[in-house]
């Protein structure tokens, strides 16, 4: 495919593999936390990107539906080392959870036993690898007064009104802030993003989202064939769901539930299973394939968890090489200024609620989230460590109770 810039992607397939794998075991947290893992480690550490490219990237994931952080991984994959390292960054970070999900499945109650306090340090880690994220990313991206009052409104918005459809609003808010109160230089505040599609190749991933979406359920009502019918299932879910991977629950739960399918207590033990694991929450995919009414099993696994993400790639390889075009534009820049704000508010909403609130329950818990803090800001520990040094923290401090 021909490629849309001037700039070739740096990187190889088995860096973007390695780089992944290691966070596809250790990136526990949920979305909001993956992309604050990412943070560390490609812009911060491996400087693959700026802070600016970094948060255009997730600007653009927060319009499109599916899993933020899933389509964010895929993105840098694709600018690294073009479509192998997409499919590379995909493969790894989403595997290790799939594969232990699966296996779950199979033994239905395999993760009842997982220590509890193990479990509660892994979302305490999660509050000090998101509270660096907004530091980090609030410095770079709302350098001044007006940027960072921006950033506080959207957060308050978003705490206050706590819906999928507010986090849209408030990147068009800051989107229009940008573009009618920043006056910013003409010159690109990122470097280009290096995107090996072409413009026709993305219209045709576009073409092929929305003639899926809309053919699928005529497909899977007039056939007999059930592993068409998984597939729509979960295709739907991953198309048509804004707010990463808890707000896909319910959908699957009234997908899978009342057809039987899968058991309401099969699908909340899967449900608690999946908080256990590291990487994408959509990797629950995998577990309902795997226990659902035939195909099930690996097939079943495989069919759920194509479905579910497909929709994430063709709309990634459908717009970002417009995106790219479009951040390249002087008169682009004062609004993705307001959007990349607004992106900082975001993350700071996020870091009380659902994060913070849900890990924080006593002093201690926040003693250990501020030493957590305290290895990856100022003693740059590497976060695959912290996250394991904070998870037997927290099976240390269950122990003491």
């Amino acid at each position: 495919m021909a490629e849309t810039d001037a700039a070739k992607p740096q990187g190889s397939v088995g860096e973007v593999f390695r780089a992944f794998l290691i966070l596809g075991f250790t990136a526990f947290g949920g979305p909001v936390a993956h992309l604050g893992y990412f943070r560390e480690a490609f812009v911060a550490r491996r400087r693959w990107l700026d802070e600016a490219a970094y948060a255009d990237l997730v600007a653009l994931c927060q319009f499109l539906p599916g899993p933020a952080s899933s389509q964010v991984g895929i993105a840098l994959g694709l600018t690294r080392a073009g479509l192998g390292g997409a499919l590379a960054a995909w493969l790894a970070f989403t595997l290790p959870s799939a594969l232990l999900l699966v296996a779950v499945g199979y033994g239905a109650t395999a993760f009842g036993g997982l220590d509890s306090g193990i479990l509660h340090g892994l979302k305490i880690v999660a509050v000090a690898v998101v509270a660096q994220a907004v530091l980090g990313m609030g410095r770079s991206l709302c350098p001044d007064r007006e940027r960072a009052s921006l950033a506080v409104a959207a957060a308050v918005l978003l705490l206050l009104w706590s819906s999928p459809w507010a986090q849209i609003l408030v990147i068009l808010a800051g989107a229009l802030f940008g573009a009618f109160w920043l006056k910013l230089p003409a010159k690109p505040t990122g470097a280009p993003l290096p995107v090996t599609v072409g413009r026709g190749a993305a219209l045709a991933c576009l073409a092929a989202f929305f003639l899926l979406l809309a053919g699928l359920p005529l497909l899977a009502g007039a056939g007999e064939l059930q592993s068409l019918a998984l597939f729509d299932v979960f295709y739907r879910a991953g198309a048509l769901v804004f707010g990463g991977g808890h707000v896909v629950l319910p959908l699957l739960q009234a997908e899978v539930v009342p057809p039987g399918w899968v058991s309401n207590d099969l699908f909340l033990a899967g449900y608690g299973a999946a908080q256990a694991v590291p990487g994408p929450l959509f990797t629950f995919a995998a577990y309902l394939g795997t226990v659902s009414a035939p195909p099930n099993g690996w097939l079943g696994a495989a069919i759920a968890l194509l479905g579910i993400f497909l929709p994430a790639w063709l709309l990634v390889l459908g717009t970002l090489p417009f995106w790219n075009l479009l951040r390249g534009r002087p008169g682009a820049q004062s609004v993705l200024a307001g959007v990349n704000a607004a992106v900082v508010g975001l993350l700071l909403a996020a870091l009380y609620d659902p994060i913070f609130t849900s890990a924080i329950r006593a002093p201690a818990d926040l003693a250990l989230a501020a030493v957590a803090f305290g290895l990856l800001a100022f003693w740059k520990v590497p976060p695959w460590l912290v996250v394991v040094l904070t998870a037997l923290g927290g099976g240390g401090l269950a122990a003491l109770d």
